[in-house]
């Protein structure tokens, strides 16, 4: 099965809060892109020294396990929203607290080896569902959070989510 080129959504496939992560999407292909920068992202944080894995840059700031659970958190959401619309499931999809989420997932007790694999297996699951949708499933829209969401949308939020997310790492966690 070829995978359909996906195309970088409109304005008004989102809410104005996603262009922060849509616009630091590259142009080109979106999957290839999804595989290729995540597999940098695997490489940095399996570099990570033992001693760093708890790691904040401030008080108040998220660890480095952390921060991975919460793209793990996010990715899912994310690609469940973009199922729930392919489907043209109706419901308005909801909100979630991210911080919340984070201070109540206890991300510390796990090893960043196993946060690690866990967000590779939900990038590939990820990766199954964009390879599977046609054109037509990629351009539904619905709601998610009061605001509209294409499923194509989605998919460049989880794109600019990560690249946004280690680009963090790099820069406050001094991550290389």
């Amino acid at each position: 099965m070829t995978t359909l080129a996906i195309e970088r959504p409109k304005a008004d496939e989102h809410s104005p809060y996603f262009s922060r992560y849509i616009d630091r999407v590259p142009e080109g292909n979106l999957v290839a892109l999804l595989e290729t920068q995540f597999a940098d992202t695997l490489a940095l944080l399996r570099r990570v020294p033992r001693d760093r894995e708890d790691f904040a840059y401030a008080d108040g700031k998220w660890t480095v396990k952390e921060v991975v659970g919460h793209l793990s958190d996010c990715e899912r959401v994310f690609a469940y929203r973009a199922l729930s619309i392919a489907r043209k499931d109706p419901t308005e999809l909801a909100s979630f607290d991210e911080n919340a989420w984070v201070a109540n997932a206890n991300f510390g007790r796990l090893g960043l080896a196993d946060l690690v694999d866990e967000f590779n297996s939900v990038r590939q699951s990820t990766l199954r569902l964009a390879k599977n949708l046609s054109a037509e499933e990629l351009a539904r829209r619905g709601v998610a959070n009061g605001n509209p969401a294409s499923v194509r949308a989605l998919f460049y939020i989880i794109a600019g989510h990560e690249r946004h997310h280690v680009g963090l790492l790099r820069e406050r966690y001094q991550l290389s």
